[in-house]
């Protein structure tokens, strides 16, 4: 069964451009034999100003911008050399006028800046003076009647360009807030990549070159194997959470858990038995209390990314602390991750990557600054390191 091929969008809008040239090009052909040609010359200025304010631009290679300008010169130019008898412009300066206030709001509204100023004062004037056209040929139209039109005209020009140029700034905004949004979604995605992937892969990493290493009993070949599946399973639930606030579907997106406080003990857990630095966490009861969800969250990738550096950077440490407690006088909390030296363990040196590392601290501390809190760290007497973090409270 043959169909017909569906009607493209673009035509459709076409239409009304095409009506309106027809209907404003049919009264230039009543006009009278002799004023004909002046009236077939306004009606085409009038049908080029209505086309350029109904059709869809760019139309080929043919920018509004250039269109514009064709309408708004045209219109000028007859202005200027016009040479028909006073009455005919009476029937299409209306129209015309009208098709250049469209042209004037689109031109402000959407040109790009380099455009929209001179292009927008070009068809301004051209439908400013355009009630000239009839006026300054009338015989006894006087001074009062040329300024009374210019005014006439210049009110709703100068109202159009406003509305235009706030609806331009309102563009604009929404623009940078949804650039701003898609920044900031970018960024939460690399946080939680660098946070937490690249956590758990540093340990994979570790724990398969550990498992290189000779005489490996059956036992702690199968333990090694164990630890490396559950990391990689922590790391795809990471990456399974991302993913879900990447999705339009709010709901789902709201189910992923924050990490905070409470998860440390766990954390540091979990970084001891994987054959590295004993680790142990000190964390004072009444600290969770005094931080909100959010600072919470930013104190868990903090202690995560120390205990990644550690096992990056830090082969010869033997033990890490880390300490949770709220500051003396009970406004804020103070985080510490601290690594002691000792005899590099044969082995278990990551290899370095070009490129890599550099960038988690520096994140971390504009993370920290963004609650109003410091992240500083350093040498640790007398051959550790240290990371120190400190959260304003609620």
């Amino acid at each position: 069964m043959r169909t017909d091929p569906p009607i493209r969008p673009d035509r459709l809008r076409r239409w009304p451009a095409v009506t309106a040239a027809l209907l404003l090009l049919a009264p230039a052909a009543l006009a009278h034999p002799g004023d004909r040609g002046a009236a077939l010359l306004l009606a085409l200025t009038a049908v080029l100003a209505a086309v350029v304010a109904l059709l869809p631009w760019p139309l080929g290679r043919i920018t509004l911008a250039t269109a514009a300008g064709a309408a708004a010169g045209a219109s000028l130019l007859v202005d200027l050399c016009y040479p028909g008898p006073y009455r005919l412009p009476a029937f299409w300066v209306p129209f015309e006028w009208l098709a250049l206030i469209g042209v004037l709001f689109r031109a402000l509204r959407r040109l790009p800046d380099r455009w929209a100023g001179p292009i927008g004062a070009l068809v301004g004037l051209a439908a400013v003076v355009l009630p000239l056209r009839f006026a300054l040929r009338m015989p006894q139209g006087g001074a009062a009647g040329l300024v009374g039109g210019v005014l006439f005209s210049l009110l709703p020009v100068l109202g159009v360009a406003g509305a235009s140029l706030y609806l331009r700034v309102l563009d604009a905004r929404r623009e940078r807030a949804v650039a701003g949004a898609r920044r900031e979604q970018r960024l939460e995605v690399a946080r939680g990549l660098h946070d937490f992937v690249a956590h758990e892969i540093t340990g994979i990493v570790l724990e398969a070159q550990a498992g290189q290493l000779p005489g490996q009993e059956a036992e702690e070949t199968a333990a090694l194997l164990r630890r490396l599946e559950e990391a990689g399973l922590r790391a795809l639930d990471s990456m399974d959470e991302m993913v879900g606030a990447l999705r339009e579907d709010q709901e789902a997106a709201g189910t992923t858990r924050r990490l905070g406080l409470a998860d440390l003990p766990e954390l540091v857990a979990r970084f001891g038995t994987k054959g590295g630095p004993r680790a142990t966490v000190d964390l004072a009861p009444d600290a969770a209390g005094l931080l909100t969800a959010e600072a919470q969250a930013t104190a868990y990738a903090v202690v995560l990314e120390a205990l990644t550096n550690v096992r990056r950077h830090a082969p010869r440490a033997t033990g890490v602390t880390v300490r949770v407690a709220p500051e003396p006088d009970g406004r804020a909390v103070r985080l510490t991750v601290g690594d002691t030296g000792g005899p590099a363990t044969r082995g278990l040196r990551p290899r370095r990557r070009p490129g890599a590392g550099g960038t988690g601290l520096a994140g971390l501390a504009a993370r920290t600054a963004a609650h109003g809190g410091t992240l500083t760290s350093g040498p640790l007497d007398p051959s550790g390191w240290q990371v120190c973090c400190v959260l304003p409270g609620r």
